[in-house]
């Protein structure tokens, strides 16, 4: 099967989504717990979400493999992203709510994690910087955006209910100065849900790797409670159309101001 799903636009726009897969290889998940076969840390239904991609002529990479396999979006040497706080690693040993995926003493070993690592990371992350080279060259600058969702309730990472649009841009070094202002009053300007700028969320390491502004990349990473789109408690953890489509303007005009940042297009 293959390691991603990936299509070429035509704009500065890059969206790139690490957590949408949902394929565990069968010799993988026999070896894992039961509840592992349900995915619940899956951004589930994040590609038909952004279902308009097309429309800004955005160049787009889906993970195919579960987060379970490997996480796209931690660094290749498991180095902590948040180091004063609790987060999952780039080989998941458990779930969000701490519920063990592979029975107890069966943790994937050092040499298990690097072949996982040759095998599902660095193709995604070989294209991903390509195709961000590619941008570069052709429009003079490249803008990635990491798209990602969340359980709006997940007291392992965060107390209370998590807002509904998280931006986060590295505190700002991840795009030019200004750039994630500019996002978030657009966010706010949509009173029907709450936002915020490099809060509990401020970049994984997609963001914080690529975005290079004095290189000409600029990069953002939107984390969405996934209550604002789907039925987010139990599976099979239903897309909700009704929600999507009172969501999907929002999304579209944050991704056309990020587009402004491109120098033709301001």
């Amino acid at each position: 099967m293959e390691i991603f799903r990936f299509r070429a636009g035509n704009s500065p726009l890059l969206v790139s989504m690490p957590h949408v897969g949902t394929h565990v290889p069968q010799e993988l998940l026999a070896r894992m717990t039961r509840l592992a076969a349900r995915l619940d840390d899956t951004d589930w239904h994040v590609d038909r979400l952004y279902d308009f991609l097309d429309d800004l002529d955005a160049s787009v990479l889906a993970a195919t493999h579960s987060r379970y396999v490997v996480d796209l979006n931690r660094p290749p040497d498991d180095s902590s992203l948040y180091p004063d706080q609790d987060t999952t690693g780039l080989v998941p040993v458990d779930t969000a709510a701490r519920e063990r995926l592979y029975p107890q003493g069966s943790d994937p070993d050092f040499a298990e994690i690097s072949q996982r690592v040759e095998r599902y990371w660095k193709p995604y992350h070989e294209r991903l910087a390509a195709e961000l080279e590619r941008l570069r060259a052709t429009h003079g600058c490249a803008l990635l955006w990491d798209a990602h969702s969340i359980a709006s309730v997940l007291p392992r990472f965060f107390p209370g209910r998590l807002p509904d649009l998280n931006l986060g841009t590295v505190n700002g070094r991840s795009c030019d100065a200004g750039v994630g202002e500019r996002l978030l009053g657009i966010a706010r300007s949509a009173s029907a849900y709450n936002s915020v700028l490099n809060g509990r969320y401020v970049g994984g390491y997609i963001t914080r790797r690529y975005g290079t502004p004095g290189d000409g990349v600029q990069a953002v990473q939107l984390e969405l409670a996934q209550c604002t789109y789907m039925d987010e408690l139990r599976p099979p953890y239903r897309f909700r159309e009704d929600l999507a489509e009172r969501l999907r303007p929002l999304l579209s005009l944050l991704l056309e101001e990020f587009l402004r940042c491109a120098p033709s297009r301001r």
